[in-house]
């Protein structure tokens, strides 16, 4: 039983002839950088979102920076973020000269905790050495963040809020969809992810006119009425052309492999043992479920036993940003950040696609439940 972690390939036979034709348009027409796909993509997304303005852009690290840019973001500013996530989230903090504050995240959601977030601002606050500017969430593993909760943080402190939705892009919560729950929001179009093109690539969103003209100012390097009237300064963050026919090919079965990606953690959730501790469902939220990720104690020893019976698996994030050489120097004291420590010692993602059968997942969990016997 071949069994994959992701399964692109499976996923490009299903839109093989769409694919090829709008490959094919673009090498027609010639317009390799903002061709008319760029546009009509952007509208699409919009479309999915509710968000008023979308703009493309050339990955989901490049996307937020030019949040952080558009935010007026600045040395000795302070941006928020959760601990046990990806290195692109803290990167574009430094380099725009601003201080990473790495806060733990909920032992449950794996989200960014409102509960430390708050006791990080008011330690900001009291230093006076910095300015709290933006929260930045991440929605770990396809969920979405507490933005009810970060939404009255932010207002309480008038902090800029952010989304890096670059893993539940396609999720949803009561309060709408992913990409209209904060003044921005930033997703990834890596391959691996929910949506993804085949190579680099990302977008933004907001509902605020004057942030929608500096995004879109900032990632034309900085130009507005043409590419010779520079306003500010700004990024090469543009989305190639053939980057955006891609995903247009592959909008057409976005919504179907969300709601199959629900159904394979529903059929997980079922078969794997009430020993293993599985995702928390949350009321009124939907998840992209980018990654199934379950929490397991002697995980280096799961992770052998299940190569040796052909079953791939991944740890998203085996060390904190916190715990990091590249970041130590962002931390005034030692941090202990319990749960983000204890999370990184046992999570495991194990494969997660559309395409993935019910019997390879229930060979999946009667071998992990096996293991626990």
């Amino acid at each position: 039983m071949k069994i994959t972690l992701l399964d692109l390939i499976e996923q490009r036979k299903s839109i093989k002839e769409s694919l090829r034709a709008r490959i094919e348009k673009v090498l027609d027409h010639g317009k390799f950088i903002m061709g008319p796909e760029i546009l009509e993509l952007e509208k699409a997304l919009s479309r999915i979102t509710g968000s008023k303005h979308t703009y493309s852009s050339s990955s989901g690290t490049d996307s937020l920076l030019i949040a952080l840019m558009a935010f007026g973001t600045k040395r000795n500013d302070a941006v928020f973020l959760p601990s046990l996530t990806w290195t692109s989230c803290a990167e574009v903090i430094a380099l725009i000269g601003a201080k990473p504050v790495f806060v733990d995240v909920d032992k449950e959601s794996y989200n960014i905790s409102t509960d430390d977030l708050e006791k990080k601002i008011l330690m900001i606050r009291k230093s006076k050495k910095y300015k709290a500017k933006v929260i930045m969430a991440v929605d770990l593993y396809g969920l979405p963040a507490n933005y009810r909760a970060l939404k009255t943080l932010s207002k309480k402190y008038k902090i800029n809020l952010l989304a890096d939705a670059a893993q539940s892009f396609g999720a949803k919560t009561q309060d709408g969809n992913v990409g209209n729950l904060a003044e921005i929001t930033t997703t990834s179009f890596f391959p691996s992810k929910p949506l993804g093109c085949y190579g680099d690539g990302g977008a933004l969103f907001t509902n605020n006119s004057l942030l929608a003209k500096r995004i879109n100012s900032i990632r034309l390097h900085g130009t507005e009425k043409n590419k010779h009237d520079v306003k500010r300064l700004g990024i090469n963050g543009r989305m190639d052309t053939l980057q955006a026919a891609i995903l247009l090919a592959k909008l057409s079965i976005f919504q179907k492999e969300i709601k199959l990606r629900n159904i394979v953690a529903d059929q997980y959730d079922i078969f794997l043992s009430k020993n293993i501790i599985t995702p928390k469902r949350f009321s009124g939220k939907r998840s992209a479920w980018a990654q199934y990720t379950i929490r397991v104690k002697r995980r280096r020893k799961l992770m052998e036993y299940l190569k040796r019976h052909s079953i791939p698996s991944a740890i998203y994030y085996p060390k904190p940003l916190h715990q990091q050489n590249a970041y130590k120097k962002f931390t005034d004291n030692p941090q202990l950040l319990e749960n983000s420590e204890q999370l990184s010692r046992e999570v495991l993602s194990l494969p997660m696609h559309p395409n993935l059968k019910k019997e390879q997942i229930i060979f999946i969990s009667e071998k992990i439940n096996r293991f626990y016997e």
